[in-house]
């Protein structure tokens, strides 16, 4: 999400006439699109934020820009704190970045130009900002708000637009991304308008919440073969009671019921997992251990609790990092080793591989697999697996 609104806001410098550079030296403006989901990737974009000032001290007329959901939670303090900083704008303001920028006065006016677009086989298109949950544990709501669905029209104009510049596949983005609803058109049926766009070989989507896996949007994803077979379905923790207390809107049964609904159809399943919630016990955390394993997971990001300022959560009692770090340890060893199952399950099965490289690419349903002979990148390859090695696939041709 984070690299598609980085996309939106450099289009919007690029229209001002700048142009991107992999060298800080050369740059007259950093632009810094921050993440708060975390702790740690908070303090990490402000560090950097810090280390700026004598980079803006070596050249006049050099410009920051601090933008996202550290800037929308941190606000004005940062440039209390910070006063060589130029500009902010928050992760609620995106869409409106040109005009933040043309308010500044520290920019030059936009000028119509050609599409400017990051190259590369996946087009990243944002199809709804926001949140309308309320997990205690959970910072993005507050810095994102709620729920705001892109016209369809516009969505579908942007993935034109992907096109062209070269992407074959499109990753559909939002924080409930298949909660998405523009009239009469459903999530589902954005998929299948994005499928029979020329040129889209395949889509992708993420973060789904599982509460909106529905029958209309299983059928649609079995009844089309460009829907790619993997979702990365955050589960959080695998205890009711903990869920509850996360106030996630479903209970482990239902997570595990929507799982087998999804399996059924042929999808491969991904997700992430927090150990050590406030709340959680040593028989909350085993049952973790126990969901991981029924719902064979292809792969799970896992991470220790990170409490966020102005969260109900923040309030509650923490563990000690020691016990965090035993837990998380634990969980880690069972999925690399739940992850490597799933790797050698794929041995014999006949897979649609998308070419990242000329000899390496991902399947529909997101493994790497690798290929004895080149093919040109971007193009489909559909390849019988022959062997798997840890978390890589060997295609027979």
């Amino acid at each position: 999400m984070n690299l598609a609104d980085s996309e939106e806001m450099f289009a919007q410098l690029a229209a001002r006439g700048f142009v991107q550079t992999d060298c800080l030296e050369q740059a007259d403006v950093v632009l810094i699109n921050t993440c708060t989901v975390r702790d740690h990737a908070e303090h990490k974009a402000v560090s950097f934020l810090g280390r700026l000032g004598a980079w803006k001290r070596e050249k006049p007329g050099r410009r920051i820009i601090f933008a996202g959901c550290a800037a929308q939670r941190l606000g004005q303090q940062l440039k209390k704190q910070f006063p060589f900083l130029d500009l902010l704008s928050g992760a609620k303001e995106i869409e409106q970045f040109g005009d933040t920028l043309d308010e500044s006065s520290l920019f030059p006016p936009a000028a119509p130009q050609g599409e400017i677009l990051s190259p590369g086989l996946t087009g990243y298109v944002t199809i709804m900002r926001g949140c309308n949950f309320a997990c205690t544990y959970c910072i993005v709501p507050s810095v994102r708000g709620p729920i705001k669905c892109l016209p369809v029209a516009d969505i579908l104009a942007n993935v034109h637009r992907k096109v062209k510049a070269g992407a074959k596949e499109i990753m559909l983005l939002g924080q409930t991304v298949n909660a998405y609803k523009d009239g009469t058109c459903s999530f589902a049926d954005l998929m299948n308008k994005t499928t029979e766009i020329p040129g889209v070989e395949r889509v992708r989507f993420t973060s789904p919440h599982p509460i909106y896996f529905t029958p209309e949007f299983l059928s649609a994803v079995k009844d089309n073969p460009k829907i790619a077979k993997h979702v990365h379905m955050p589960a959080q923790s695998g205890s009711s009671k903990v869920l509850s207390e996360m106030k996630r809107g479903y209970t482990r049964e239902i997570l595990l019921e929507k799982i087998q609904e999804l399996k059924a159809v042929g999808f491969q399943i991904s997700t992430d997992l927090i150990v050590g919630f406030p709340t959680e016990t040593e028989d909350d955390f085993n049952q973790t251990l126990s969901l991981v394993e029924q719902a064979g997971f292809s792969a799970a990001f896992c991470y220790k609790y990170s409490p966020r300022q102005g969260t109900p959560a923040a309030q509650m009692k923490l563990h000690p990092q020691n016990v965090l770090e035993q837990r998380l340890d634990i969980l880690l060893n069972k999925v690399r080793s739940l992850a490597e199952d799933a790797y050698q399950a794929q041995i014999g099965s006949v897979q649609e591989v998308l070419m990242e490289s000329p000899e390496k690419g991902r399947s529909s349903s997101n493994f790497w697999v690798q290929t004895k002979q080149a093919h040109p990148v971007g193009s489909i390859v559909r390849t019988e697996i022959e062997k798997a090695d840890g978390t890589l696939l060997f295609a027979r041709n």
